[in-house]
């Protein structure tokens, strides 16, 4: 393709869209690239991990991350406000953490004049990156203080109704194998979450490297390599990329292959669904396929985006039936089937993340 044409123009079905240039498309591959590389100077391992968090910055999601403790939750956020340049808050979440610790609240000040008045005091929840550290030891009701912040990018108090600043970004971590203590987080909660990323506990090897980085020093090494106005203008970009009808139509059969109610539903989802994912699965695959092809340095979204990205996205918006969890079928192996269900009906489209994902659970058994 010749590198004086300023654009390029791809007609999928009815709908004509107008691609970002090659001089942004190249810009975004590089700044990606550094990124992860920082990344990798305080993260060993988890490099799905970090690549789908990256993905989930680009694209303006949210990520539950789950993982037992000492895995590199934190160092992980730490070490991506550094790379990003962007402000960076930690909100440690207890049973008597309140909403307004979160959010911030009204207090009474004296102005010049010795007269009180009322000044709204900023919480943690307004920076760019929020850690909202093991938030299933919070109460449902300070839980829900994020809600309006992670949605709407809003924050209300007082009466008031304050933006925060672009880009902004919540990861919650929460630890899977605590239950006493904790809250649960409702299912409202969870869907406004574009990814639940699961750390992996490390390998010897990687556990090795792990213990000699931190006899030298504790601190991040990761140096800022992006800025905020830089991160928003690759979001631009990804906006752009074009999604086939097909690669589209796909996604959306994905998505509505989880429901067990509707008409032609698989075997598999009668069997081990209880619930479906909603709505915000379908965005989430194609707003993040999109940062994924810019990422891999293609123009368009391919199916094989679509079936890598389909279990951050649908594994905490799907329920398991309970016949699930009596033959103790996990959700990953629920959206391997109905992946392999999707694909055996189409001709020539071979997923390849299925048999990497069964390879990797056969090695550790």
């Amino acid at each position: 393709m010749g590198s004086t044409k300023k654009s390029m123009e791809y007609n999928c079905g009815e709908r004509e869209l107008k691609m970002t240039t090659e001089k942004d498309i190249k810009f975004f591959a590089e700044k990606s690239s550094k990124v992860l590389e920082e990344i990798a100077k305080d993260i060993i391992g988890q490099k799905e991990v970090v690549n789908q968090t990256l993905i989930a910055i680009i694209a303006g999601g949210n990520v539950l991350l789950e993982g037992v403790p000492g895995v590199g939750k934190t160092r992980l956020v730490r070490s991506l406000g550094q790379a990003l340049s962007l402000p960076f808050s930690r909100i440690q979440f207890t049973p008597d953490l309140m909403p307004a610790d979160v959010t911030g609240t009204n207090v009474i000040e004296k102005d010049k004049d010795g007269q009180n008045r009322l000044v709204f005091q900023r919480g943690p929840i307004f920076s760019s990156i929020i850690l909202a550290d093991e938030i299933n030891r919070a109460t449902p009701k300070t839980q829900s203080a994020l809600l309006e912040a992670m949605q709407e990018h809003k924050v209300t108090a007082g009466g008031n109704t304050y933006t925060l600043e672009e880009p902004f970004f919540v990861l919650a971590t929460q630890n899977p194998i605590e239950q006493d203590g904790t809250y649960p987080l409702p299912e409202a909660q969870t869907d406004r979450f574009m990814f639940k990323l699961i750390m992996e506990f490390p390998a010897i090897d990687e556990l090795t490297s792990i213990v000699n980085i931190t006899q030298a020093t504790m601190a991040e090494q990761a140096q800022a390599v992006i800025t905020g106005e830089e991160l928003l203008k690759m979001r631009e970009s990804a906006k752009e990329i074009p999604v086939m009808d097909d690669v589209m139509n796909y996604a959306m059969k994905l998505v509505t292959a989880t429901h067990p109610e509707l008409p032609g539903a698989a075997d598999i989802t009668k069997k081990y669904i209880r619930f479906g994912a909603s709505p915000r699965a379908g965005q989430a695959l194609i707003t993040a396929g999109k940062v994924k092809a810019l990422m891999d340095g293609r123009y368009n979204v391919a199916y094989e985006d679509i079936n890598t990205l389909a279990y951050p996205v649908l594994r905490h918006r799907i329920k398991l039936s309970f016949e699930a969890m009596t033959e103790k079928v996990t959700v990953d192996e629920v959206i391997g089937k109905l992946i392999d269900e999707l694909n055996g009906k189409k001709p020539g489209v071979v997923s390849q993340v299925v048999e990497n994902v069964k390879h990797r659970k056969s090695a550790k058994q």
